[in-house]
């Protein structure tokens, strides 16, 4: 199963902290698929990468919420989150253009992760990272991951939701230390505009 994290709603679409839903976009598009099947208080779709049936979910629960559509997936679908649950998040601590993939790891503040850990009673699930930190230091964290993407920022942002289907690909056909081994020395790839 593979979460990307969220808020449902128009104004949040192309901001920074709907890295996760872009990137779950991005992976249906690549698929053939769309992610609009309601269930779970979440949007989802059925797809097979490399001979692997994945389940593609956008929690709709907001994000603070988000623990409770995915606990509803987990149950339905059966799902071993240590195994089986990859979830895609910005990251503000990361700069923008990185990716990384973590396991049993806190929250680190993001409180869409704190609420699945909290939700599933349990830290041990995969993570794929996208960093969205700005150049320039800002003092409102939360103010900038809900405004909308820099034009400045797009061709990068574009560049990072690729990479993060290439490591969805990855962690599926060879296995998450495969993932990580490729994408965690990875140096961020900048595009100048």
């Amino acid at each position: 199963m593979i979460v990307g994290l969220g808020n449902p709603g128009i104004e949040y679409q192309c901001t920074p902290h709907n890295l996760g839903f872009l990137a779950i976009d991005r992976i249906a598009g690549n698929l053939g698929v769309e992610v609009r099947n309601r269930q779970c208080q979440a949007l989802t779709a059925r797809a097979v990468i490399s001979d692997h049936p994945v389940l593609l979910a956008k929690p709709e629960t907001y994000m603070n919420l988000s623990g409770v559509s995915v606990r509803e997936l987990v149950k339905k679908y059966e799902v071993e989150p240590p195994s089986d649950l990859v979830v895609i998040q910005d990251e503000l601590d990361f700069p923008l253009g990185t990716l990384r993939i973590h396991t049993r790891r806190s929250s680190a503040g993001h409180n869409g992760i704190e609420s699945i850990i909290a939700a599933l009673k349990t830290k041990d699930f995969l993570r794929i990272r996208i960093g969205v930190a700005p150049e320039r230091r800002i003092s409102d964290g939360q103010s900038y991951l809900l405004s909308p993407l820099k034009k400045k920022e797009l061709g990068v942002v574009d560049t990072m939701l690729d990479t993060a289907a290439e490591a969805v690909n990855m962690i599926v056909k060879d296995g998450p230390a495969a993932a990580m081994n490729r994408f965690n020395q990875r140096e961020p790839e900048v595009k100048k505009e």
